[in-house]
């Protein structure tokens, strides 16, 4: 009776969690009379991809399509992992494996950037990213998304590195392999499921901000999905058909991206957990 109690739970805290996406996946297919009706039905009754095409193959602002602000997330997000991830695990095996003078001073200083509101670091960062001449720039979302995921990429990652035994890196220096060729060939397969969990973390962090994008960046042709979607609501009337439209387009590449690299997101959590 416990077990089925439990299960219970679990399915409906799955189907609390998952109902939103369903609504607005449903509410995507439905046409306009359907969605405004008095009587919402949780099924379309007569489905149609009407929204989809306008947000495709229409112009939410004139001269930009839907794909461009696609792409302009794409590249924010992507870089922003790719280099989250290489300076967390460097950093993480400096902390690791060496000793050295403010090393614990370091490790609690990533805890208590994490503490401080994302708010009230606005204006600082608009300031620094006007001086440094990369206001109205996509690089300058990177470099803060950046500096967002690093601390908790770090303190991650820092666990698996610290899990990997010394020995197997005494053993390959013994056989002749070079510091690089041990970090790449005997340290990053085994931290591999680390950076999976902590890719995730900056992907979502640079692919669903909106604050700092919308501040950092006023030229219409370099804002990013979560800016565009902004667009879709009016002073006075909202067309909910293309904003879910537009919603499930902008969730799918954060739910295929978790599908595919689900399983070592688990094992990298587990482990990062208990190791270290």
């Amino acid at each position: 009776m416990k077990k089925v109690a439990l299960n219970a739970a679990g399915l409906l805290v799955a189907l609390f969690a998952a109902f939103p996406v369903y609504w607005m996946i449903s509410t995507s297919l439905k046409p306009s009379n359907e969605i405004f009706s008095a009587t919402p039905q949780p099924v379309p009754t007569h489905p149609t991809l009407a929204h989809y095409r306008e947000i495709l193959t229409g112009n939410l602002i004139p001269g930009v399509s839907f794909f461009d602000f696609f792409v302009n997330s794409a590249l924010v997000a992507i870089s922003t992992v790719v280099l989250s991830g290489l300076v967390a695990l460097l950093a993480a095996t400096a902390v690791a494996r060496f000793r050295f003078r403010l090393r614990t001073s370091f490790l609690i200083m990533l805890l208590v950037v994490q503490m401080i509101p994302l708010e009230a670091l606005v204006i600082p960062l608009f300031l620094m990213i006007q001086r440094l001449g990369l206001y109205n720039t996509l690089p300058s979302l990177i470099l803060t998304y950046l500096g967002f995921s690093l601390p908790f990429a770090v303190w991650m990652l820092r666990g698996f590195v610290a899990a990997v035994p010394k020995e197997l890196e005494e053993a390959a220096a013994i056989d002749g392999a070079s510091r690089a060729q041990t970090f790449r060939r005997i340290l990053l397969p085994l931290v591999a499921p680390g950076l999976v969990a902590t890719s995730i973390f900056s992907f979502i962090t640079a692919w669903n901000e909106l604050i700092f994008a919308l501040t950092f960046i006023n030229d219409q042709g370099s804002y990013t999905l979560p800016v565009a979607m902004t667009f879709f609501f009016g002073r006075d009337d909202t067309n909910w058909g293309p904003v879910m439209a537009a919603s499930t387009l902008f969730t799918l590449p954060v739910i295929i991206f978790f599908l595919l690299v689900q399983r070592r997101m688990v094992s990298g959590l587990v482990a990062g957990a208990v190791k270290g």
